[in-house]
């Protein structure tokens, strides 16, 4: 795990930066697909069950 001492260093706060870049990234990617409508899509084979 990580110590205090690590995240004083120039190599544990780059590597801060980027765990909380890759977190704001999930957090931008997540509102966008909840924002998102659900598109639901029905061929003419699912409806009629000709699904081979």
């Amino acid at each position: 795990m990580y110590t205090a001492s690590f995240f004083s260093t120039k190599l544990g706060r780059a590597a801060l930066a980027s765990i909380l870049a890759m977190a704001a990234m999930n957090c931008l990617a997540l509102t966008q697909q909840l924002q998102a409508a659900p598109h639901v899509f029905a061929s003419s084979a699912a409806i009629t069950g000709e699904l081979a």
